[in-house]
């Protein structure tokens, strides 16, 4: 049996991690700003994690929801106390997308209405509603597409307005994505998520945050929609969360109401899940990993800035984009290839870079570097 070919695959194993470096079955060494795609915050084997999850095992790995299971509770006080939602409820599941499509889900249930406002460029996961809040048609599905979702240009604060104005009573939620990542590293503007707040508030709409991947601390901030100065009534997160241990979550507004069997999950918030999220909360409070993010992210920004070739640069934290122009369109293979430097991309020129909350000064000097020298490389 052969694997179902989905992707496009670099041809290197990876055998190893530490920190911010990975290395490959012929020993090669990758310095790593891509995070496995945002989902490395802490470093790969940060001891303490690799303790955390060890000890857990040791003691029972998995038992179903239908028992008390301490450390749940133990992790939505941490994860509360942490983003300063404490007086919001925590749903566990397993994945991004499952915390977007149960987020959308509550919020039916909550208003009784069936309609989704989504924006241009977002993505959202690829479960049935998820990815049909997605603006990317290759990834949807016949059975996916539905009328329920409503796509309106990102930051544009008049057409949101006035598509409230006009459907507004049928509007079940609002959902965003604080910094959009496949979309290209793209920002919500304080006053637009300001205005989806409003505009929520008026027609009892729901506001999501999809912080599954600008979330949990990589932008500098816990939420990247906290820049806004406003608390949206569902956040959903999953990547950062546990560190390569698949984990998502939910946090819920203390005004939507749960009932017995809205939500659902098997494996959501299981004993090891729980102690790997448990595990990236503490390091990144006793390692200040937030405001790390923050500072790292603006010395990076301001030397990837001085790069005259590179254009728009921009994100916030560890959550950087820019444009690559045509001229050098194969960078980001090339820091791969010749400088063994992974990143990400947003088609059709965006590099992204995701890298660990807790990569180094040093770390950030070697991919500056790098950049200058495969540009240089071009003439």
């Amino acid at each position: 049996m052969d694997l179902f070919d989905v992707y496009p695959i670099n041809d290197i194993t990876i055998v190893k991690g530490n920190g911010s470096y990975i290395w490959d079955d012929a020993g090669n060494k990758y310095l790593d700003f891509y995070g496995g795609h945002a989902v490395i915050s802490i470093g790969h084997t940060h001891p303490y994690y690799v303790a955390r999850i060890t000890d857990q095992l040791h003691k029972i790995g998995f038992y179903s929801n239908s028992i008390k299971i301490p450390s749940q509770q133990e992790l939505a006080e941490k994860l509360g106390r942490m983003c300063g939602k404490e007086d919001y409820e925590l749903f566990l599941c397993n994945s991004g997308a499952e915390a977007n499509e149960n987020a959308m889900k509550l919020a039916s249930f909550h208003t009784g209405r069936k309609k989704i406002v989504a924006f241009s460029k977002a993505f959202h996961g690829r479960t049935s509603l998820a990815v049909a809040a997605t603006d990317n048609p290759q990834i949807v599905a016949p059975v996916n597409e539905t009328d329920n979702v409503k796509f309106l240009p990102f930051n544009d604060e008049v057409t949101l307005r006035d598509y409230f104005a006009a459907h507004g009573e049928e509007v079940a939620a609002v959902i965003v994505e604080g910094i959009q990542g496949v979309g290209g590293i793209n920002v919500a503007t304080p006053a637009f998520l300001q205005a989806i707040r409003i505009l929520c508030d008026e027609h009892n709409a729901v506001y999501i945050a999809d912080s599954v991947q600008c979330g949990y601390g990589r932008s500098g901030k816990f939420f990247s929609h906290d820049y806004a100065g406003v608390n949206a009534d569902i956040y959903t997160m999953a990547k950062g969360m546990g560190n390569g241990f698949p984990i998502g979550g939910i946090i819920i507004a203390p005004h939507i109401k749960p009932k017995y069997s809205m939500l659902g999950t098997t494996f959501g918030g299981n004993h090891l899940a729980c102690a790997a999220a448990l595990a990236v909360l503490e390091v990144m409070e006793d390692e200040a990993l937030i405001a790390h993010a923050l500072s790292m992210g603006n010395y990076i920004q301001e030397k990837l800035n001085e790069i005259k070739q590179l254009k728009n640069v921009r994100g916030r934290g560890l959550m950087i984009g820019f444009d690559v122009p045509d001229e050098y369109k194969n960078l980001k293979k090339n820091l791969l290839v010749n400088q063994r430097i992974f990143t990400g991309e947003a088609k059709p020129n965006v590099i992204r870079l995701l890298p660990a909350l807790n990569i180094q000064y040093a770390d950030a000097d070697i991919l500056i570097k790098a950049i200058v020298d495969e540009i240089a490389n071009y003439h």
